[in-house]
């Protein structure tokens, strides 16, 4: 339903930071919730992190707490994910996504209707 184009992937060693940017192609009145997700082959996507419309309320996986930080620029209707102290098990396929509802609760992929294509972040230890 709604475009997402994710950037900002790459390779990084262990310890070092990068951020991934996520841009929407609707406004973002329309966008209740946004947020990314990470896959690697084998296993279910997961959440990493998300944010609603004023920014005010987000969620962090456990694994990622204080090393992620999920901000939203509702002017620019893009979404940015910085991740620092990255560690080898963070290197997946991060997905960003957008849900037009919120709800309370830990985040779920149904949550989220529309996603982007993915970008690789591969981290070496």
């Amino acid at each position: 339903q709604v475009q997402l184009v994710e950037s900002g992937g790459g390779l990084v060693q262990a310890g070092g930071s990068l951020r991934l940017s996520c841009a929407a192609s609707e406004r973002s009145f329309r966008i209740a919730v946004m947020g990314w997700f990470r896959q690697v082959p084998g296993k279910e996507r997961e959440v990493a992190a998300t944010i609603g419309w004023s920014s005010r309320i987000t969620y962090y996986a456990d694994s990622v707490k204080g090393r992620f930080t999920i901000s939203r620029d509702n002017a620019k209707n893009t979404v940015y994910l910085q991740m620092n102290s990255l560690k080898s098990e963070d290197t997946a396929v991060y997905y960003c996504a957008a849900s037009s509802r919120f709800r309370t609760g830990s985040p779920l992929v149904t949550d989220f209707n529309s996603w982007g294509q993915g970008t690789q972040v591969t981290v070496s230890s």
